[in-house]
């Protein structure tokens, strides 16, 4: 049996903490030429996801900056790292939201073995920005699953299962007509699914927290993108937070509500995007070329629109005359509140920039009036 040269790692770790590709590739040459290397460079990778999650990043964070900052073949591996480490030190038992950002990681194609010199190179690559990870704010704790909870896993899962069904089809359809019953439909299920929570929860008397999660909020054109987010949260009783410099919103509230926020948002930026682009083309038939200021301009018009569209929205989706309903929201309200000021004692405000282009000011907001997003029924 053959053993690894002693050290080999612990120096090739070295280009770690340089920035340049000679180290680099330095640190890569080591790796290569000793195989029995793998082990002890595999156990390393475990030690730089445990210390990611206790610097509070998630699955699904760690992937989505690996995605942002380096290649597909990085995304591959840290996900094979992430699932390997998760087994060793069961991460499952963290909660039903971590266990499913596993299992898609899981269900994901492996990282492509080329040459060992290849290999390693972005194997330290990812390592470095690994190691680099800042603190951020911790989501939920690890905590037991009740029995309430259990007992109605598989009819959450059939209500968001109709919902992603019926936002789909309201995305690939070319009805506007068919899309807005779809997506009213998708919404009105929203409704009901969170509003039977909470009134659950009430009488129960069940020990319900808020809780939170992360959605990415990718360039180009990320600060329209965070306000349409914002939008979507706080007409589903949520908060949003967004950091700049890690692409991503911390989106607060209780968990029926995160989860239409997180399907709510995609549909709607799906939509965005493709009127985005239908209405550049025309504009671009007309003979006039837009430019970024066009696309710019039509998604903060988009955001700002949609925005006091939800706002209406919120408004009447409660009947007066639930009474029962009215001051359990409000405790509701009340305690997201208390959260978000726990994580986030700081916060500022950010303004839409560069927002110059008239007619894409105008697509936009005609988009925002045709997306699937009306009243949804009163709920008495």
């Amino acid at each position: 049996m053959t053993s690894s040269t002693p050290g080999t790692v612990e120096r090739a770790f070295e280009a770690l903490y340089a920035d340049t590709d000679t180290a680099l590739d330095a640190g890569a040459s080591l790796l290569a030429a000793d195989p029995a290397s793998d082990a002890g460079l595999a156990r390393r990778g475990e030690e730089f996801v445990a210390a990611a999650w206790r610097r509070g990043w998630q699955p699904a964070d760690v992937v989505r900056m690996v995605r942002r900052e380096l290649d597909d073949v990085h995304v591959r591996l840290v996900s094979e790292l992430i699932v390997a480490q998760s087994r060793l030190r069961q991460e499952g038992a963290r909660g039903p939201r971590w266990a499913a950002q596993l299992d898609e990681l899981a269900a994901g194609e492996k990282a492509p073995r080329t040459d060992r010199f290849s290999y390693a190179t972005a194997v330290l690559e990812l390592y470095r920005l690994l190691l680099r990870l800042p603190s951020i704010e911790p989501l939920d704790a690890p905590r037991p699953v009740s029995g309430r909870e259990s007992g109605r896993t598989a009819q959450d899962s059939r209500m968001l299962g109709r919902i992603r069904a019926l936002l789909a089809k309201a995305e690939a359809t070319g009805f506007p007509e068919e899309a807005e019953a779809l997506s009213a439909k998708a919404q009105e299920l929203m409704a009901r699914h969170s509003i039977d929570e909470a009134l659950l929860a009430a009488r129960t008397h069940a020990k319900d927290a808020p809780g939170a999660c992360r959605i990415g909020v990718e360039a180009p054109y990320e600060t329209a993108k965070a306000v349409l987010l914002d939008a979507v949260a706080r007409a589903n009783r949520c908060r949003a937070v967004w950091n700049d410099d890690l692409g991503f919103s911390t989106v607060v509230g209780f968990e029926p509500d995160l989860e239409a926020v997180e399907l709510l948002y995609t549909s709607l930026l799906v939509q965005a995007t493709a009127a985005m682009t239908k209405a550049e083309a025309a504009q671009r038939a007309g003979g006039r070329k837009r430019t970024k200021t066009f696309r710019q301009s039509f998604l903060a018009a988009y955001a700002h629109r949609i925005g006091d569209r939800l706002a209406a929205a919120a408004k009447g989706q409660v009947s007066e005359s639930a009474g029962e309903l009215l001051p359990v929201l409000a405790a509701r309200d009340v305690a997201v509140a208390d959260r978000m000021e726990d994580m986030f004692p700081r916060t500022v405000t950010t303004r839409l920039r560069g927002i110059t282009d008239a007619a894409g000011w105008e697509e936009g907001s005609a988009a925002a009036d045709r997306a699937q997003v009306r009243s949804r029924p009163r709920l008495g």
